[in-house]
């Protein structure tokens, strides 16, 4: 990461900060309190949504790192995981704006157009948390390795049934669209399963029967969830319903996961859940209680301040970050977190993903 005092010394810290409020018309609406020619230039963080932890979590580190290092940030969001179109008005917006960067963390491919016209008038853009689809989208991603943290749980998930036949529900962001944290995830779950995957880019590729490392398996349904909880819960429900003998479920993340678990409850199965996220709530309190067997821990702290950083850096000296995997991303670390050990999966007990975790207690 990068470690600034600050990139300009005649940015003024005091009253620089702004937040912006998504308009119901999907415009960003900002207001900034430094109206004078010597004010820094403008950043626009725009996340998914602001019910999410993992995002307010980015939002909270962002603003704090920019405000140490004298950036004039506003924030916008989508209304909810997927909203591409208000994701895309505020892009419109900072380019209208003639903001300097953007930092991101994309709700889908349909954002990647406005991004790529963005970097093409000069904007210098951040994606954090999901790589976009368009490499011409992003001049750097933080994020996790989404396949690393999708391969850490089903090796996990494998090793725990032990040869049992694995009855699989897969609870998704969404269907087929593109997005890399939903795609990866699910790939990397059913690779570390030892399921065979014909395009780790590409859900829902795998055969529906067959055998994983250790058994038999076979896939009982793939819901939609949105990462919410509602949409968990009503997902888990509408699998349960046609195949209540569902012994392992795949969420892609710990909201989704806590809906699955009340509708589990509800229905008197106590399938072996996993996920992805490791907040310190639900993640770690669904951990703990053995509710949800393993989590893969990222780090939304590492995403904000690297992007903020990068960004920083970028505008000062024209250097940009050098990335630790492929050519355009760096990866911000994942572990595993469980109380339930399995042999030859690494992982970290609750309470040290309790001193890692993020969000509220």
């Amino acid at each position: 990461m990068f470690d600034f005092v600050n990139p300009r010394a005649a940015w003024r810290l005091a009253g620089l900060t702004a937040t912006c409020a998504l308009a119901i018309t999907g415009t960003a609406a900002c207001q900034s309190t430094d109206s004078t020619s010597d004010a820094p230039p403008g950043v626009a963080l725009i996340i998914k949504t602001t019910t999410n932890p993992f995002f307010v979590t980015i939002e909270k580190g962002a603003q704090e790192r920019a405000t140490k290092l004298g950036l004039n940030l506003s924030v916008a969001a989508g209304t909810q995981d997927g909203d591409v179109d208000s994701q895309v008005a505020a892009i419109n917006a900072a380019v209208d704006r003639g903001d300097k960067a953007i930092l991101i963390t994309p709700n889908g491919p349909g954002v990647d157009g406005a991004l790529a016209r963005a970097r093409k008038a000069g904007i210098f853009v951040v994606a954090m948390d999901t790589k976009p689809a368009d490499p011409d989208a992003a001049d750097i991603t933080f994020a996790t390795d989404n396949f690393e943290a999708g391969r850490l749980i089903g090796a996990w998930a494998a090793r725990k049934l032990n040869g049992q036949p694995a009855v699989i529900a897969m609870l998704d962001l969404f269907g087929n669209r593109g997005v890399e944290s939903d795609s990866a995830r699910n790939q990397g779950f059913l690779t570390g399963m030892g399921i065979a995957v014909a395009d780790p880019e590409y859900k829902g590729d795998e055969a529906p029967t067959g055998n994983y490392s250790q058994g038999t398996y076979r896939i009982a349904c793939h819901e939609t969830t949105l990462g919410a909880k509602d949409e968990g819960r009503a997902g888990m429900q509408r699998c349960l319903a046609d195949n209540p003998d569902i012994n392992l479920v795949y969420t892609i993340n710990e909201p989704a996961a806590s809906g699955a678990v009340e509708a589990l409850q509800s229905a008197g199965n106590n399938a072996t859940v996993v996920s992805v996220d490791g907040g310190c709530d639900p993640g770690m309190k669904l951990v703990r209680e053995r509710l949800v067997g393993a989590t893969a821990q990222q780090y939304p702290l590492e995403m904000a301040t690297g992007g903020i950083d990068a960004v920083a850096e970028y505008l000062e000296s024209g250097r940009r970050p050098i990335p630790n995997q492929g050519i355009d991303m760096i990866t911000t670390g994942v572990a595993l977190v469980t109380d339930d050990p399995q042999p030859g999966v690494p992982s970290i007990d609750v309470t040290q993903g309790l001193q890692r975790c993020w969000g509220a207690p």
